[in-house]
């Protein structure tokens, strides 16, 4: 599982080289409840060989970490706490300014989370946007996958949906109340002051008035971050559209084409990452198109890179698989494919001809696809890795990368040695390009 002293070396050496271009590696992380890290920081062995398994793939010699906010938090599937050996990346979750208050310091190594805990990890440099606003979405829990816009005022019957707890119906509009007691999978859900439609987000780039007002909004969110200290800012964190994040970079940098932008960094609010998640479906990434979708994303980060040189590449920091039929990203309702978690003891993929390891060898595939995508000039198309480390949260399968008792899984295991072979292959024709 672990690669060579002299390996782990190499990749250091020429993870420093991009780091000194001001082109730095990301690597491997996760978001989700790491078991075995206490309050104070501190790892147990199980937990610490898995940070030390990836924390060489990235630049910063820590593993990468987020949450949809600005710092770790108490969620129902437990506390976020962290170590040292990490590195924070906040999300602004919504398209509305990032207020002040909100950020912690960039490049801080030890700040406070949401808990009031001190957290000894790093906070990194790198402000994500908006999560998923290229679909509506759904309301999750309770009617995840049915629920999929909230109630308008006038609506007479507004069922509430909970983040757990026995399954209910939407009404008949399929509308609910996703505001008191759950929380929507992406800001497309939600309606936006001064933008035409109900739902904007999902058809933006058909309304100029909506448009200008998210740009403008998100300049603001650049500024008081450039002002905290942050040095990078990825696209909308999309979740199937990479032209909906081109279209962002565009507009954001203030670009008349290919080459030619007004600006290209955070200064004035241009992403210089592409943030896109991805998950596969039903434990058939072949038959339902799953790793397919995938590479198209990557050659058309690919094509945004060779366009856009500014552009450093992906960030992929949300991956799994829906626990669902393919093609109902929005309406996915839990268990509804051939291989429904609730008939799998350990509520993840079942060995099947597409997956003869389970999650193990859709693990072993991604990272295959990650490693051999490059720009035509060589430079490597992934940046930062994140896998969704949570137990049927979202509409998911049993993705944890642990046992109960705090053990490293196969999943886990899998998930270290694509996470270093990714690293080591890194070395390949990039090196050239790097150092200087």
């Amino acid at each position: 599982m672990a690669l060579s002293l002299v390996s782990l070396c190499l990749i250091n050496s020429f993870l420093t080289a991009l780091a000194t271009v001001d082109d730095p590696m990301w690597g491997c992380g996760l978001l989700g409840t790491i078991p075995g890290i206490s309050k104070e920081g501190l790892a147990s062995a199980s937990a610490q060989m898995f940070i030390d398994g990836i924390k060489n793939t990235s630049s910063f010699g820590k593993v990468n970490y987020w949450n949809w906010n600005f710092a770790p938090m108490k969620t129902e599937s437990g506390d976020q706490y962290l170590t040292k050996d990490f590195i924070f990346v906040p999300n602004n979750w919504g398209v509305e300014p990032v207020s002040e208050r909100s950020l912690r310091k960039a490049g801080k190594q030890g700040f406070q989370d949401l808990m009031g805990n001190d957290c000894p990890a790093e906070m990194a440099n790198l402000l994500l946007g908006a999560n998923e606003p290229d679909i509506v979405g759904s309301c999750m829990g309770s009617m995840m996958g049915k629920c999929t816009a909230p109630c308008q005022s006038d609506e007479p019957d507004c069922p509430v949906a909970h983040l757990s707890g026995p399954e209910q119906e939407a009404n008949a509009k399929g509308h609910c109340d996703c505001s008191t007691s759950s929380q929507a999978t992406g800001a497309g859900f939600w309606p936006v002051a001064g933008c035409h439609f109900w739902q904007p987000l999902p058809w933006m780039w058909q309304d100029a008035g909506c448009v200008t007002k998210v740009i403008d909004e998100w300049h603001q969110t650049a500024e008081v971050a450039v002002r905290a200290g942050y040095k990078y800012l990825s696209t909308p964190l999309v979740a199937v559209d990479i032209d909906y994040a081109r279209k962002f970079i565009e507009k954001a940098c203030g670009c008349a084409g290919p080459g030619r932008c007004a600006c290209t960094d955070a200064s004035c609010g241009c992403p210089v990452y592409v943030g896109f998640h991805f998950y596969a479906f039903d434990c058939q990434p072949e038959a339902t198109g799953g790793y397919k979708d995938f590479q198209t994303k990557l050659q058309q980060v690919a094509g945004i890179m060779e366009d856009y040189p500014f552009v450093k590449g992906a960030i992929i920091n949300e991956v799994g698989m829906l626990n669902c039929a393919a093609g109902t990203t929005a309406g996915c309702v839990p268990n509804s494919g051939k291989y429904p978690a609730s008939s799998v003891p350990d509520r993840g993929c079942p060995s099947n001809p597409e997956l003869p390891n389970g999650l193990a060898t859709f693990m072993d595939k991604l990272f295959d696809l990650v490693t051999a995508a490059r720009t035509t000039d060589g430079r490597p198309v992934v940046k930062l890795f994140a896998w969704f480390n949570e137990n049927m949260a979202g509409g998911t399968y049993n993705l944890q990368l642990f046992d109960d008792d705090g053990s490293v899984n196969k999943v886990g295991e899998a998930y270290i040695r694509g996470c270093q072979r990714w690293a080591a292959e890194a070395l390949g024709p990039h090196k050239a390009s790097v150092i200087v």
